[in-house]
């Protein structure tokens, strides 16, 4: 009997405790679904407010993550603290809580920090094409921890943001114009001058390669088997590669027609 009797007893706190905690159980889920809401509905709001407001994409796409993300972690400690736990504790939790996660996500801290220098000192922004870390691609996305990058392939290529902070990043649209540099081989037999020639004339043909600076053509090294010129010209950022393309195109074509050689290695095989 004594033990149904402590068992009731149980049962019966139990029940009590329920009771006492059920409306602020019951708040803590209205709290926490009108929370998500809210989140939502500023999430919107700080959109539509970027758009209108013409902010660098870069910038916008960052705040966004942290806001969001801030404003969620308010919205978990209030739906704690309406549970009953007390602020101070709370407090001595998330201390506790942030050093041990801070140990264990070092990596993600250096990311976070590295995103921060990139929106602060701009190394480049989104639509920017950039080599690094080994790959080439156009920014398509900075948020608070990688970068992503989309490569000629189509390809996405997530690179977190401290490597790209403490790292050379080469980026190609950070000015307007960009000069190309072509090197080509032709034989010693080949009449230099007329190769010149043709060279700055396939320059002066294609419309998007600058008159200014003026194209400009040069023996760079007197090689072993070729005569090596570099040709230099200068196109707007958006047509530099289809002045690159057509300048290559048109200089084999050109130069087989006016017999200019270009050298290629030659193996020699002996009969034993």
């Amino acid at each position: 009997m004594e033990k149904l009797t402590d068992y009731q007893e149980h049962i019966d706190n139990a029940i009590n405790w329920i009771w006492a905690a059920l409306p602020n159980l019951i708040l803590a889920i209205v709290i926490f679904i009108i929370g998500l809401w809210l989140i939502k509905v500023v999430n919107k709001m700080v959109r539509k407010f970027f758009i209108k407001q013409d902010y660098d994409p870069s910038l916008e796409s960052f705040l966004q993550s942290l806001i969001s993300i801030g404003l969620k972690i308010t919205l978990f400690v209030l739906v704690i603290t309406q549970l009953g736990v007390q602020s101070s504790s709370l407090v001595a939790i998330i201390g506790a809580a942030g050093l041990a996660i801070g140990l264990a996500l070092q990596g993600s801290l250096a990311n976070f920090a590295g995103g921060v220098l990139i929106l602060i000192f701009k190394p480049f922004k989104v639509g920017d094409f950039i080599a690094a870390q080994g790959v080439d691609g156009t920014v398509k996305e900075i948020s608070i921890f990688t970068t992503k990058l989309s490569t000629f392939g189509n390809q996405i290529v997530i690179v977190p943001n401290g490597q790209l902070s403490n790292n050379n990043i080469t980026n190609y649209n950070a000015q307007e114009t960009r000069r190309d540099k072509i090197s080509i081989g032709i034989g010693y037999g080949s009449d230099l001058k007329k190769a010149k020639e043709i060279l700055l004339k396939i320059c002066a043909d294609y419309e998007t390669i600058f008159e200014d600076p003026a194209p400009a053509v040069y023996v760079d090294e007197l090689a072993e088997s070729s005569v090596n010129l570099t040709l230099r010209f200068w196109a707007k950022n958006s047509d530099f590669w289809e002045a690159h393309f057509y300048v290559m195109e048109e200089t084999k074509l050109r130069f087989d027609a006016e017999g200019i050689e270009i050298p290629f290695p030659q193996v020699v095989q002996y009969n034993k």
